[in-house]
């Protein structure tokens, strides 16, 4: 390929920053608006979880289709359609008059922003193949995507502090505009000419199972767990799941090859990759809430508090590539793991405390940022290395999926176990009160941090007790997979290098 100029490097490495940078607050910045968002729009704790949910699912489903129709139909091009899209469908949330057409928007955003996000690897891949220039061109990426997700929570309080909570999707729609025309002026179109079929099937049987795992859990309460509608969502979901392992065995081509889960590094990887959205992520949606309705903070001092968690995660990760570097990820991403549940765990004692406050939560959200830092990138880079040249791109999905999957199931769960833990605290305190779906509706508009007729103070402490569950759940959770990542990597017994298991990925690819 010939050498592209190198002022339209610097365009296509700058749409490629600006549209991260967008991703990133859009993650980040929209958890931060939730109280708000819940007050002005009338919600309830269904509607903030789905508000997530909607963008996350949709962006798995959209991760693996966007490459293939990119190397087909050109990347640039649909890096270009996504970016519009995205910012036509954040003018759509900004817009939105109640919660219904803001989740709506939500979803359809999500799928733009996760297109969006796998053009901007395939541009800097294809604009940026010199070593040296690569990696300076990733780096830079990088620095801007953690930049967003770091300082998201910020922005998101101040926006709505100062000019209104629109304005958090609104932003997006000018910054579209711009980073369009730097694209059109200086990414280089590119296509695969043995780009591979859409894989349908795999795509629309693992979106309905994650959409339907979801599902379950967040209404699960209002259906009855036991009841056959609930019943038949399992079913199904179960049915989509048996499909999409069906579809990607008898697919020449699947966006998902399983023979890789048979390379020790990749899977243990993996196991990392989703522990993170097991804990981490999902509880940045409800973090928010807890400084609010808890600690009784305003937009801005909440989103100040809410620094603490994401800072570490932009500091730490070149300290973490040295360590994998030696080390080897087998220790390091295990590590990461349980640093954040130990940060877990110190913010259970600091949510306990006599005086409970940002101090008190300060050391656990340092610590948890911390193994966040430690874990993300050696995630990704572990399990794009552990294969050939040729399936890395399918690494990277997978390894986007598993996190996408992992967040928006814990998002639910997470959901579920605060208002079980508010629920258990009202039992044992108003113990004449025998109707259980009174005792859950109560519980629901608590977490959500809605005003109730009860003591306030016992509102208060229910809410407590419920963060207190979802705290140890994170913990515990993370320090279960931080084992099963560490078994997996076999760590401690003599294993074959990175380079080795490539070589034997090429072998078996080959044959």
């Amino acid at each position: 390929m010939p050498r592209l100029h190198p002022r339209k490097n610097t365009l296509a490495l700058l749409a490629a920053c600006l549209s991260s940078l967008m991703f990133g607050l859009e993650i980040s910045s929209v958890p931060a608006i939730l109280p708000a968002l819940e007050q002005l729009l009338h919600g309830d704790f269904n509607d903030m979880q789905w508000v997530m949910n909607a963008y996350t699912i949709a962006c798995t489903t959209v991760l693996m289709a966007t490459g293939t129709l990119a190397d087909r139909y050109g990347r640039k091009r649909v890096f270009v359609v996504s970016i519009a899209l995205f910012g036509i469908t954040s003018l759509l949330c900004g817009l939105a008059p109640n919660m219904a057409v803001l989740i709506a928007g939500r979803f359809l955003q999500g799928a733009s922003g996760g297109a969006m996000l796998i053009c901007q690897v395939a541009v800097l891949s294809h604009q940026f193949q010199q070593g040296h220039e690569r990696v300076k061109a990733f780096a830079a990426w990088g620095i801007i995507f953690g930049i967003g997700l770091g300082f998201g929570p910020i922005i998101g309080s101040a926006t709505v502090a100062l000019i209104g909570w629109q304005w958090v999707f609104l932003a997006h729609a000018p910054l579209a505009l711009a980073t369009i025309a730097l694209a059109a002026s200086g990414v280089g179109e590119s296509r695969d000419p043995h780009a591979q079929k859409l894989d349908v099937w795999g795509i629309v049987t693992l979106s309905l199972a994650v959409f339907g795992v979801a599902f379950y859990i967040t209404q699960g309460a209002g259906l009855g767990f036991a009841s056959m509608t609930a019943l038949g969502i399992v079913a199904a979901s179960a049915l989509c799941l048996i499909a999409f392992c069906i579809a990607e065995t008898i697919n020449a081509h699947p966006m998902f090859d399983f023979s890789v889960f048979r390379i020790r590094a990749f899977s243990g990887a993996l196991i990392g990759s989703a522990a993170m959205n097991f804990s981490f992520w999902p509880f940045m949606i409800y973090l928010p809430v807890y400084f609010h309705h808890v600690l009784g903070y305003d937009d801005l001092h909440a989103g100040l508090a809410l620094l603490a968690y994401t800072l570490p995660t932009l500091v730490v990760p070149p300290v973490a590539e040295r360590l994998a570097h030696r080390y080897r990820p087998g220790f390091v991403i295990p590590g990461g793991l349980f640093t954040i549940g130990l940060g877990f765990f110190l913010m259970h004692a600091g949510s306990g405390a006599e005086h409970a406050s940002w101090v008190t939560m300060l050391p656990g959200c340092i610590v948890a940022g911390v193994g966040l830092g430690l874990t993300n990138t050696t995630v990704t880079n572990t399990t794009t290395g552990a294969v050939s040249t040729a399936r890395a791109g399918m690494a990277s999905g997978v390894d986007m999926s598993a996190r996408m999957i992992a967040l928006a199931i814990n998002i639910a769960l997470m959901g579920f176990v605060l208002v079980a833990g508010v629920k258990a605290y009202l039992s044992h305190a108003l113990p004449d009160v025998q109707d259980a779906a009174q005792i859950h509706a109560v519980s629901a508009a608590i977490a959500a941090g809605h005003v109730v007729a009860l003591d306030p103070k016992m509102a208060h402490d229910a809410l407590v007790h419920g963060f207190r569950w979802v705290m140890m759940y994170g913990g515990v959770g993370v320090w279960l997979l931080a084992l099963a990542s560490f078994v997996t990597f076999g760590a401690l017994t003599k294993r074959p290098s990175l380079r080795e298991a490539r070589a034997t990925t090429c072998a078996q690819s080959t044959d």
